[in-house]
């Protein structure tokens, strides 16, 4: 496997650590048509067709925007404050992040604070305007829904409630 992948590891890394765990690139995934390795290095979607589209539209009604990627699920703490967000109707966790936390036995909290867990992108927006906005979200073939809300708190905070407890990170 080394041999014929040398591109996919840093040549500095010792042996004994590349390729470790239950999978090996090449095994076949429960996403058809992808294995390990694809369905992990597959590129993220990009949202700039989207927001070019529901930025013009609802300017005056977009809070916030977070692009999930390094920070996950706590990435808006960042960007608030005197707020908690309460994040109660997730997405379904697709199966990539599920496999990840039974390889590495890393808690659903911390899953939680290092992956987005299919949730790519967050538009905090006013009520009023919330299920426009996700028409127009899933005119372009995306999944969507209403995740949560925020509310005014003494200290910044998100609460996420998941099929795997509820956690709080501040």
């Amino acid at each position: 496997m080394m041999s014929k992948y040398p591109d996919s590891f840093d040549p500095n890394i010792s042996e004994e650590v590349i390729y470790t765990g239950p999978h090996m690139p090449t095994d076949i995934s429960d996403v058809e048509g992808f294995n390990i390795g694809q369905l992990l290095l597959s590129p993220t979607r990009t949202y700039l067709p989207l927001l070019k589209s529901l930025v013009p539209k609802y300017r005056d009604s977009i809070n916030g925007i977070i692009h999930c990627t390094g920070g996950a699920q706590t990435k808006v703490l960042n960007f608030i404050n005197g707020f908690e967000v309460i994040k109660d109707n997730l997405l379904p966790i697709p199966s990539v992040f599920k496999m990840i936390q039974a390889a590495s036995g890393t808690s659903w909290k911390e899953m939680y604070q290092v992956f987005n867990m299919g949730h790519r992108l967050e538009l905090y927006v006013k009520k009023e305007v919330c299920q426009e906005v996700l028409d127009d979200i899933r005119s372009f073939d995306l999944e969507a829904d209403i995740i949560g809300n925020v509310k005014k708190a003494s200290k910044n905070k998100v609460t996420l409630s998941s099929p795997f407890g509820v956690f709080e990170y501040h």
